[in-house]
């Protein structure tokens, strides 16, 4: 029997992640980032229960304590190979060169495996956690051949100033998804990188124009030549917009998983929308709610010290003891750390969340019955490298 498309329906609500955000955001500052662990637990089982395929709800079953001791063992071995490594690099630039340069240039090289490596474990130790409809998700070992493999390809990109990005995605996203299973079968990424060379003709024609400009006025030093940037800038940001959409749509669209196909129809004006407004609207709100929070706390402290509010109003600001400038900067600067998380997942992150979920469509459901239970997966560190390294372990 022939069923129709699974459509995705997505339930979340603004309002409820608004409060969860805010709360969880705030423990995680009183108890100096030690919260982190729950407060990400906590929202990505807000997101993957918003989340439902056919109906189905997504299901996220990680827990915070393994996020917890994956952090502490990643930590020591990290401070370990880190420290040992450097150590040796040093000797051999001073000895060498007679400076550090090379050292820490030599440094920063030798963690970017790392940092793939990261990358990779997170995404499976989150697959490993992640059930929908009972049945696990998974990723094969595979994370040095990864690290490797991102390396070669950043390189590759970086030497054709960025021309060759859609070789890179693609292959990077074929490594991952050959090796992830949903149950016992196996994901396959089909297709070619060069379909996805129509996805960036945006951002290829912006930068065109800007190299353009560039020449011009270092060679004809025409000023004037400069007012181009303020087509190529608004045209970039419409460029990134449409890699991220058409990107997502031709990825999606060549993914198979034992016959099931996916379709998925984002649209770029929608997600540059959500970028602009969501992130303006973000700025807007904690700029006022900062101010709102340090008029109150200024004046509940003038009134506390016997300060003269109105004086402070008129820009007076003599009566002030000055340890209380410290306390406005902490404050606020704790303030602005915790909106900025919370309004960037209420008109950012949730709307596009919303808006890709429901773009897509999961087609010959039927196939689906065929597939089982997959055992599993165990981790000894979690995500515990992408958080020591503060990479690849967003939501």
């Amino acid at each position: 029997m022939i069923l129709p498309p699974l459509k995705t329906e997505y339930v979340g609500d603004k309002g409820a992640l608004f409060w969860l955000a805010l709360k969880t955001g705030a423990l995680t500052v009183i108890t100096l980032g030690l919260y982190r662990f729950w407060m990400k637990t906590r929202l990505r089982r807000y997101y993957w229960s918003a989340i439902r395929p056919g109906g189905a709800p997504l299901e996220y079953t990680g827990t915070p304590w393994e996020k917890l001791l994956g952090f502490l063992t990643a930590v020591v071995v990290l401070a370990f190979y880190i420290g040992v490594v450097n150590l040796l690099l040093m000797f051999v630039s001073f000895s060498l060169f007679q400076g550090n340069f090379v050292a820490y240039a030599m440094s920063f090289v030798g963690v970017l495996p790392l940092i793939f490596f990261a990358q990779y474990r997170a995404r499976r130790y989150v697959l490993a956690r992640t059930r929908w409809r009972g049945i696990r998700f998974g990723l094969e070992p595979g994370a040095w051949g990864y690290a490797w493999r991102a390396a070669v390809h950043w390189l590759i990109t970086l030497a054709s100033l960025g021309i060759l990005w859609p070789r890179m995605a693609f292959a990077l996203e074929k490594y991952r998804v050959d090796r992830t299973f949903y149950g016992t079968v196996r994901l396959e990424q089909g297709g070619r990188w060069t379909m996805l060379l129509p996805a960036m003709k945006s951002l290829y024609s912006a930068a065109a124009i800007s190299a353009v400009a560039g020449v011009m006025i270092w060679s004809s030093d025409n000023p004037m030549w400069a007012l181009a940037f303020l087509l190529t800038g608004p045209w970039a940001l419409y460029g990134m917009a449409k890699w991220r959409a058409d990107s997502f749509r031709l990825l999606t669209g060549a993914k198979r998983m034992a016959g099931v196909q996916f379709q998925a129809q984002p649209r770029s004006g929608r997600v540059l929308g959500i970028y602009l407004g969501g992130y303006t609207l973000a700025y807007l709100c904690i700029v006022a709610a900062v101010v709102a929070v340090m008029f109150t706390l200024g004046m509940a402290l003038a009134a506390g010290l016997s300060m003269n509010p109105q004086a402070i109003l008129e820009g007076d600001f003599s009566s002030i003891p000055g340890w209380s400038a410290t306390f406005f900067f902490v404050m606020g600067y704790f303030a602005i750390f915790v909106l900025w998380g919370v309004f960037t997942h209420v008109f950012v992150t949730l709307p596009l969340a919303q808006h890709f979920a429901e773009e897509t469509e999961v087609l010959q459901p039927e196939l689906l019955a065929k597939i089982t239970q997959r055992a599993r997966d165990e981790f000894a560190e979690a995500e515990g490298f992408a958080d020591a390294l503060d990479v690849g372990a967003a939501l």
